[in-house]
């Protein structure tokens, strides 16, 4: 069974950093597509970052150059790294894996940024 567990989030200062992680079972992260995606308040559901299963990375523009995408294969987790987040990066982040031709979601981890 494929489960996906967010976590990691909570609130964080303008400028500071935090590390959100994705906790995959039910198959290897190392084989497959693992992105994450956010939701604000308000808005629709948004691409952040995803890493291929040859380790390639792309990011959305938004957050380009302060956001992280990486995996441990070992521990069979994909993670988020932020850096200098600022308030418009509040949102729910979820993380997604593309198995074939089928998404499986994680619940989502809340990030709030503010001073």
């Amino acid at each position: 069974q494929v489960q996906l567990v967010e976590s990691g989030g909570g609130l964080v200062q303008p400028g500071g950093s935090l590390r959100l992680s994705c906790a995959a079972s039910g198959f290897t992260v190392s084989s497959y597509a693992m992105t994450w995606y956010r939701q604000a308040p308000g808005k629709e559901r948004e691409w952040v970052a995803t890493i291929t299963k040859r380790n390639s990375t792309n990011y959305a523009d938004s957050v380009k150059g302060r956001f992280t995408i990486s995996r441990d294969n070992a521990k069979n987790t994909v993670y988020l790294q932020m850096n200098s987040p600022k308030p418009e990066d509040t949102a729910v982040y979820y993380c997604k894996a593309t198995l074939g031709f089928t998404d499986y979601w994680g619940k989502g981890t809340l990030v709030t940024v503010s001073s």
